[in-house]
């Protein structure tokens, strides 16, 4: 049986095909043993592609597959003695190689405007093109090329500038491609592509948080949080106010932590927030009040706590608290508050050694109260030098006369004893305090010196030592009296001592002591 001369192209009738792809074209016959095939356009327009004959087909190659190929082809089959057949296949083509490509510009600052660019790439026919750009689910622009009149691969793009805000960070940009070709199948018609928006923006809603709260007692941890919102994050500086205005910078984080606060932590802690990108800044501001007992931060004695008498003095007590301490300075000693609450300070011009001694500080509020002391020593020479003379009844011959002398000052006085001799001068006779004559005897007469010395001047007093003898009558006694006159180093004049004398009375050789009189200068 012989067949039947046939012939078929592969793909039949219509062909859609992507530019840049390959396509081969077939061209198969049945009942011709020795075949003859020709291929060419419609429009007598170049193959645009390498062709293979083979014993019972031929293949036209495309590749790559280019715009000249957009023709009908048709393969001619000529058989000898069977005839000659044709048939023809129309290539369609198009172009949607790839996903657009976005580019934003940079940087993104809210409230700024931005410009987004979506690029897509070798399309083909682009009068078919439809672009979207979406902010997440809202459409910012939408572009049609229905007048365009490319015959070619072209990129095309698709530019829109709008404002951000500070929320639309993190969202996305999209920008959706469609080749809807009604009449042509292919896949995919729709490109999308996405980039997240990173908005820029701020420092703004900066707020201090202050934990646990804005008054603390003293000792209490504090620490204050700046919390701001900010795209990038933020720098933060921390700073307080100080006095005349003038500011202390502390340190450079979220964070300021005070483990333990104090009274002069208390003031104003400024938060300030630095967006190096957007060149913005904003601050925030608190107000801190520690609150506690009374820390009593200085007491003092000027020009020293050891002075001179006759110096001028100054006694200052500072402390402090939240709130404000009552203030009492005094002398321990004394019976009434030296100083009245609001008082800080005891001014003793020209000191005396009475104003010597401890003196207190005590600073008080509802919280507590503190205390503190300080010692204030005045030096003076010897004061109040004075003798004293043991005992004060009548003495007799041969019986014991104790003499001291004392005297106040500072540092305490050295004590000396002199006693005049006939011819004027003064011996030494003790370094001691008190002297004692026992066995007493005429010798032991006359004037005796005290002097009280030290570093700051000294002092003397001196007492004489009178006799008188007795009666040459037995039953009759003249009162015989040691007279005790007290002499000052400056000369004060004797006390004298009224001596009642018998002047008709003989007076004998012999003595005795009847009576001693004790004096205190």
């Amino acid at each position: 049986v012989v067949k039947a001369f046939e012939m078929e192209i592969i793909p039949a009738e219509r062909i859609v095909a992507q530019i840049g792809g390959t396509l081969i074209l077939t061209c198969n016959t049945t009942g011709c043993a020795s075949p003859s095939f020709s291929w060419r356009t419609q429009m007598d327009s170049p193959l645009g592609g390498k062709v293979n004959n083979h014993r019972t087909y031929s293949t036209l190659t495309m590749d790559p597959i280019s715009i000249v190929n957009a023709h009908s082809y048709l393969c001619t089959v000529i058989c000898d003695g069977r005839g000659k057949k044709e048939k023809s296949v129309k290539v369609e083509l198009y172009s949607f190689p790839s996903d657009p490509i976005i580019e934003i510009s940079s940087p993104v600052v809210a409230g700024k405007p931005a410009t987004v660019t979506c690029k897509i790439p070798d399309v083909y026919p682009s009068d078919h093109l439809e672009v979207l750009l979406k902010k997440d689910e809202h459409i910012l622009h939408e572009k049609y090329f229905l007048e365009d009149d490319s015959t070619n691969t072209e990129t095309k793009t698709v530019t829109y500038t709008f404002h951000p805000k500070a929320e639309d960070n993190g969202k996305e940009i999209t920008c959706v491609a469609r080749l809807p070709i009604a009449d042509m199948d292919f896949e995919p018609k729709e490109r999308t592509s996405s980039q997240k928006l990173n908005a820029n923006f701020g420092p703004q809603n900066t707020v201090i948080i202050a934990s646990p709260g804005n008054s603390s007692m003293e000792g209490d941890s504090l620490n204050l949080t700046c919390v701001t919102r900010s795209n990038p994050p933020a720098q933060i500086v921390w700073s307080k106010y100080l006095a005349e205005e003038s500011i202390q910078h502390l340190i450079k984080n979220n964070v300021l932590s005070i483990p333990r606060v104090h009274f002069n932590d208390s003031g104003r802690y400024i938060c300030e927030v630095i967006n190096l990108v957007t060149n913005k800044t904003e601050k925030a501001t608190v107000d801190i009040i520690i609150q506690g007992a009374p820390v009593i931060t200085k007491l003092s004695i000027e020009p020293s706590t050891t002075v001179q008498e006759g110096e001028n003095v100054s006694i200052q007590c500072s402390a402090e608290s939240n709130p404000p301490p009552k203030i009492i300075l005094r002398r321990k000693s004394d019976t009434a508050d030296r100083g009245t609450y609001s008082a800080r300070s005891i001014l003793l011009p020209s000191v005396m050694f009475q104003n010597g001694g401890d003196y207190e500080c005590v600073a008080e509020n509802k919280y507590g109260n503190s205390k503190s002391e300080i010692t204030l020593n005045v030096k003076y020479g010897p004061k109040n030098t004075m003798i004293t003379v043991f005992p004060t009844a009548a003495l007799k011959e041969g019986e014991t006369v104790t003499m001291k002398c004392t005297s106040s000052g500072n540092p305490a006085p050295v004590i000396s004893w002199k006693k005049k001799k006939a011819t004027g001068e003064s011996e030494k006779i003790s370094k001691n305090a008190t002297i004692t004559i026992q066995n007493l005897k005429s010798q032991d007469l006359g004037l005796y010196e005290c002097e009280a010395s030290n570093q700051f001047g000294k002092e003397e007093k001196a007492v004489k030592l009178y006799v008188q003898a007795r009666l040459e009558e037995p039953d009759q006694m003249i009162p015989l009296i040691i007279a005790f006159s007290s002499v000052a180093a400056v000369a004060v004049p004797a006390v004298a001592i009224l001596i009642y004398v018998s002047r008709q009375a003989k007076i004998n050789g012999s003595y005795s002591l009847v009576k001693a009189l004790r004096l205190k200068v």
